[in-house]
């Protein structure tokens, strides 16, 4: 078959691609609208209730390398699909669903699915086409069509409880899943031996990676829900070093690691990951703290606080024909720092001025909604390129991973300085003049220490894309003369 030479030639494959993320991106949020109806009709705790949320993004982002390697060693496709099939199960297994620990089970499972097939959705786009713009074109594209499930899940959500029970908003996975399979099953070629590699399988490897990247999740909900006086969120930490620890020990010495820092190490793949890092960050930090700034500082109801957040929504589905512009103008380079500098500028416009009224946080929200645009559709393709041919789904699971990771801490820091600035309960009614003035001073320092956290891995990332580069330079040098 052919590469394809444009979209067009290739749009069953991207209907069935853009389907997976779209998934992705519909299922939490749709879902997070019916947590209270949930909580209420199978009498369940906060805590499990928030479980049933956190057990998909665990198990998702923990098994994404895993799964990653077993594509790049039996097929993308082939893992794509059966990934599929798992979700379109599990989610007709909701209609079986009558306690929350069975419903947590459901959403571990379609976790499961998830880490199956969002790595390949990434991996697959990359190998359709052969040109940079194609590529960012087709990431953009599939980009769109999942941030236009962000935006819609809540008010869809809302629409479906109102007129039926809460598991036909998991229901709706099944006609995508469907969708998926047919678009992927026609539209993308098997993988050949070419493309694959039988390298053995580092079984301890996998297990101290899922590991590191569970509990890395995991620590960032310990320190919002338990706070830094607490034993169980530090030890946490420290079990995560250790097993990061442990898995680098590991990686070095095994003959074929699960995924060899030397690939991570190469300054092309360092750098789009780090790039990737630095939004996820941004993102999470910055919606969590404008979150609660509208609703409890300035006590907007929440349907107001989302019109709020509309500036944002706005410009990640709708910027996609001139993100592609852009970066055919600039190159993907200095696409990825100008969309970082985006998203510092937007931290920095928060943290020195969110607290002086509306106008500049919607300007924050826009700043970082450009930024997470063009990193989101170049970034990626970075991290592929400066990878093996028969590494991409790693490749794409790095991506991901990378970013799910970064927003947990993103959450974690906000979440922490509130803590430890803020007295009394938060969502109690009724605050004295000293608690505004303890939380405003807290989103300054929280939106501060994000700023820097962000331009450090914007910083990194820069001076290894410029290494990248020089390389580059000299290898084309090098073979010319």
């Amino acid at each position: 078959m052919s590469t394809p030479r444009s979209l067009r030639e290739a749009w069953i494959a991207l209907a069935g691609l853009s389907a997976v993320f779209l998934f992705e991106m519909l299922d939490n949020s749709i879902l997070n609208v019916a947590l209270p109806t949930i909580g209420r009709d199978l009498n369940t705790s906060t805590t499990a209730l928030q479980w049933v949320s956190n057990s998909y993004a665990v198990v998702f982002g923990g098994l994404m390398l895993v799964f990653g390697a077993v594509a790049d060693r039996f097929g993308r496709r082939r893992v794509m699909l059966a990934g599929l099939v798992l979700l379109g199960v599990a989610s007709l297994a909701t209609v079986f669903v009558t306690s929350v620990a069975a419903l947590i089970a459901v959403r571990s499972v379609m976790g499961v699915a998830a880490a199956m097939t969002t790595p390949g959705s990434i991996a697959l786009a990359f190998r359709l086409f052969e040109g940079d713009d194609l590529r960012v074109r087709a990431m953009t594209l599939i980009s769109t069509v999942g941030l236009v499930g962000l935006a819609i899940g809540p008010p869809l959500g809302g629409f479906v409880l109102a007129v039926a029970d809460w598991q036909v908003l998991l229901l709706v996975n099944v006609p995508i899943a469907v969708l998926a399979i047919i678009g992927i099953g026609r539209g993308v070629q098997p993988d050949t031996e070419a493309d694959l590699h039988r390298d053995p399988a580092d079984i301890l490897g996998g297990v101290l990676g899922t590991a590191t990247i569970v509990l890395a999740l995991v620590v960032p909900t310990f320190f919002v829900e338990r706070g830094t006086g607490s034993w169980l969120p530090w030890t946490a930490a420290a079990l995560t070093a250790a097993a990061a620890v442990l898995y680098v020990v590991r990686a070095r010495a095994a003959s074929h690691p699960l995924l060899d820092p030397k690939l991570v190490a190469r300054p092309l793949v360092a750098s789009g990951l780090a790039y990737k890092a630095a939004t996820g960050l941004a993102a999470a930090g910055l919606t969590y703290l404008v979150t609660l700034q509208l609703q409890l500082d300035w006590g907007w109801s929440p349907a107001l606080a989302a019109a709020g957040m509309l500036p944002q929504v706005v410009v990640l589905i709708a910027a996609g024909p001139l993100v592609n512009r852009f970066v055919r103008r600039t190159g993907l380079d200095r696409a990825a720092w100008l969309g970082a500098a985006c998203v510092v500028a937007g931290l920095a416009v928060y943290a020195l001025l969110g607290r002086l009224g509306y106008l500049p946080v919607a300007l924050a929200l826009v700043l970082v909604a450009v930024g997470i645009r063009v990193v989101g559709a170049v970034a990626g393709v970075n991290v592929l390129k400066g990878l093996p041919e028969n590494r991409t789904s790693i490749g794409a699971a790095l991506v991901d991973t990378a970013s799910q990771v970064t927003a947990a801490a993103g959450v974690a820091v906000s979440g922490t300085v509130l803590a430890v600035m803020f007295s009394g309960g938060i969502a109690q009614h009724g605050w004295s003049g000293l608690q505004t003035a303890q939380f405003e001073n807290a989103i300054t320092v929280g939106g501060l220490l994000l700023t820097a956290m962000s331009a450090a891995l914007a910083g990194w990332a820069f001076l290894h894309a410029r290494k990248a580069g020089l390389l580059d330079g000299r290898l084309r040098s090098a073979v010319s003369g």
